[in-house]
């Protein structure tokens, strides 16, 4: 049975956020509401609240959008939009977490009772179904010490409990309790996970390569060895395939299988090596490939996209350092290789890659035999294309082997280093925008500030969680830690604002084929973006930083009210002078039919017919002065 931490306010989750809800001012009638929480929040605070309750009484946002006449709907409807298909429950808990940051006493204050939180509930309007969270409940602040040297120490922290300790807390790593036993330490070895079990193969430990397959549970967080057995070579040939040791290579899970690809060995193969392990029937095998296979290397990047795999640099075992590519068609185990337009990448080893939108690989750091990167490049995969674009934001360091996941349009970046020191920084990239923040940061010479570590998501109640394990700073390591992200990379709690590099548009238009163009937060008259990144400041700094993205806000809507009065101006000034143009024109008309009239008089005319006589006409027939029985005029 689950350990379950209790709050000690006594109410758990859907409760605490319908608390939260009504104490924000949310829950009555939506005037009242907009006055409640104007009240008593930042202009930034109140969007982002007003967002969240949206997304988690009502859903993602499928109304249509405000008039822009309208500006503060318009920025209410923005925010509501930019949540996507944040599921409800993380949505109660991030307006819950945010209203604990900007009022912490908000609970002790309130007078409402469960039973009124139920009728803030009853009043939501859901067209959703009712939230069940399982019988999980929720703790608020709890201080978790780290194996590792003390990681952190959590404050004001949503806590989960599951099975027997701590499993995360927002923004920052903490090492949950393992059980059973260990694998030996290591670094550069290979991880996955399938189906909440995350999988831990080969590795280099004290120079010597590992071949042995480990597994952790992270339901109970218990560690148990894989007793694996090893396919024979053909019905002719008995004996067993070798699988020999190896470090440096990379693992994917596909299908029923784990396939390690590539990776340094004792004595290395002339081209790839692509083993698979059979989950169901616990077997190794080397799969028969067709093509032209690299030559074999560690310390390379492989990406999984769809149903192929993209393979970029590495160093062979001559130590030649690479910045080839090639392809796997996993369905047909076809090799093919590519050469792109554009510039490359310089050769390089233990980087990371990661890719975007189902079509542009990103490729981050590593290193060369005499130095680190810190470089971006981004391979269009349709286009076979490089470019390398400008970065924004707090661009990490120089660093080599680090590692990185992805969740969502978010790329986490851990560990690495630059021969000097270990990257102490966890790092995110917003893939869309190309913006750099920072997470959180550890100090001292902890497993995160390792090379070789491994990095991959997993899953606890619904929620995305990192989880680390070994890597090298001096010592072989073999320590779990986790963190969960707040998302706040994806919420408004800073607003930036930054000239859009013309190498991130192409990302933003093939990733958001329907953005609007004309947003007020998206992009402005003057190519400007507003996008949302990580702020991992304390309360004061929030809120000054909340202050001056409100006035921020305020003065770009005044320029943009004061643009439009302008062009009004304008539309009146213009359409007043068509006026007096129209009406002298009128004038000259009146006056025109009373001298063909006058003109008239003077004649003796039986037949008269006038469509069309000009100024100039009349006055020379009147000067020529003559008598007609009849004249007929039909200009």
């Amino acid at each position: 049975m689950a350990t379950m931490a209790r709050t000690n306010t006594g109410l758990a989750y859907p409760d605490r956020f319908y608390a939260a809800a009504s104490y924000a001012g949310f829950g009555g009638s939506p005037n009242s509401a907009n006055k409640d929480v104007a009240s008593k929040f930042s202009n930034e605070v109140a969007l982002i609240l007003y967002a969240l309750y949206q997304q988690a009484t009502v859903g993602p946002c499928n109304v249509p959008k405000p008039s822009p006449w309208s500006p503060v709907e318009q920025g209410k409807w923005k925010s509501w939009q930019q949540l996507g298909n944040m599921v409800s429950a993380e949505a109660m808990r991030l307006f819950v977490k945010i209203l604990e940051e900007e009022d912490p006493g908000w609970y002790s204050r309130t007078s409402n009772s469960v039973e009124s939180v139920r009728d803030v509930q009853m009043n939501h309007n859901s067209n959703g179904e009712p939230i069940i969270e399982n019988g999980n409940s929720f703790a608020e602040t709890k201080t978790i010490s780290a194996e590792n040297g003390s990681l952190m120490e959590a404050q004001d922290k949503d806590i989960v409990l599951e099975g027997l300790g701590p499993v995360v807390v927002y923004d920052q790593w903490v090492s949950p309790p393992i059980k059973g036993q260990r694998p030996k330490a290591r670094y550069e070895h290979g991880a996955a996970v399938v189906q909440d079990k995350m999988y831990i193969y080969g590795g280099n430990h004290n120079g010597r390569y590992l071949s042995d397959l480990n597994v952790l549970d992270l339901r109970s967080w218990t560690w148990s060895k894989v007793e694996a057995s090893f396919e024979s070579k053909s019905e002719e040939s008995p004996s067993p395939v070798n699988i020999a040791p190896c470090a440096g290579h990379s693992m994917i899970p596909w299908e029923n299988k784990l396939l390690s690809i590539a990776g340094h060995t004792k004595d290395p193969s002339e081209t790839i090596q692509i083993k698979a392990f059979d989950l169901q029937t616990g077997t190794w095998s080397i799969l028969k490939t067709y093509g032209k296979a690299p030559v074999s290397r560690g310390g390379q990047s492989v990406t999984l996209v769809g149903s192929t795999l993209v393979i970029f640099g590495g160093q062979d075992a001559k130590r030649t350092l690479l910045n080839d590519l090639h392809i796997l068609d996993l369905e047909t185990m076809t090799w093919d290789d590519f050469d792109a337009v554009g510039v490359p990448p310089s050769p390089r080893s233990d980087h990371a890659a990661a890719v975007h939108a189902e079509r542009y690989l990103l490729i981050f750091g590593g290193g060369s035999h005499a130095t680190c990167f810190n470089d971006l490049h981004v391979l269009d995969l349709q286009a076979m294309e490089w470019s390398r674009p400008t970065q924004q934001g707090e661009i990490p360091s120089p660093r080599a082997g680090h590692t990185g996941v992805t969740v969502g349009e978010n790329w986490f970046i851990v560990g690495g280093g630059d021969n000097k020191s270990g990257a102490s920084e966890t790092v995110v990239l917003n893939m869309s925008t190309l913006v750099w923040s920072v997470v959180t940061s550890v100090e001292g010479r902890v497993p995160l500030a390792s090379e070789g570590l491994s990095l991959v998501v997993g899953s606890i109640s619904g929620e995305d969680i990192l989880v680390s394990f070994g890597g090298y700073n001096g010592r072989y390591n073999n320590e779990v830690n986790v963190l969960k992200p707040s998302h706040k990379s994806t919420l408004q709690s800073k607003i930036m604002e930054a000239p859009v590099p013309d190498s991130v548009s192409a990302v933003q238009n093939a990733t958001n084929p329907t953005r609007d163009l004309e947003s007020d937060f998206e992009v402005g008259q003057e190519g400007k973006i507003r996008e949302i990144v990580m702020d991992n400041t304390d309360s004061e700094h929030m809120k000054s930083k909340g202050e001056e993205t409100s006035e921020l806000i305020i003065a770009t809507l005044k320029a943009e009210k004061e643009e439009l009065e302008s062009s009004l101006n304008k539309e009146k000034l213009q359409s007043l002078q068509l006026k007096e143009e129209l009406t002298q024109a009128e004038t000259r008309n009146t006056d025109l039919y009373k001298v063909v009239f006058d003109v008239c008089d003077g004649w003796s005319c039986s037949s008269f017919t006038v469509s069309f006589v000009s100024l100039e006409t009349v006055m020379y027939i009147s000067l020529r002065q003559f008598s007609l029985t009849k004249f007929h005029f039909a200009f």
